[in-house]
């Protein structure tokens, strides 16, 4: 079988809030948009934002590498997001993880390399 395409889909009960949101915390350009699903590319994958969303918290898998989880974790709170607690130092290294949501209760993860 050939692949053509692989994406990961999220819900949201506003689509373009959605996207503008990981556009502002991600640098995600529209790649693709309809009244029911907006593609978003990030660092060269795709999400796919189905509207239609409940806007219930949801685990997503979703894991962002960056350079500082405390920076990235203020930055999403800054666009609409929340962590539920401050990224925490381990073992006497900075922070390595932050859990966080996206403005409609989608769950992701931000980790930096270690």
């Amino acid at each position: 079988m050939h692949v053509e395409k692989l994406k990961y889909t999220i819900w949201a009960a506003d689509a373009a809030r959605a996207a503008n949101f990981y556009h502002i915390c991600f640098g995600a350009i529209i790649v693709r948009q309809n009244p029911h699903i907006t593609e978003i590319e990030v660092a060269g994958s795709l999400i796919a934002i189905h509207s239609g969303g409940e806007g219930k918290r949801t685990w997503t898998g979703l894991t962002f590498q960056v350079a500082d989880v405390v920076v990235g974790a203020a930055e999403i709170v800054a666009a609409g997001g929340i962590c539920e607690r401050e990224p925490q130092p381990e073992n006497g290294e900075a922070p390595h993880l932050a859990m966080c949501e996206d403005p409609d209760g989608n769950q992701i993860m931000l980790s930096r390399a270690r």
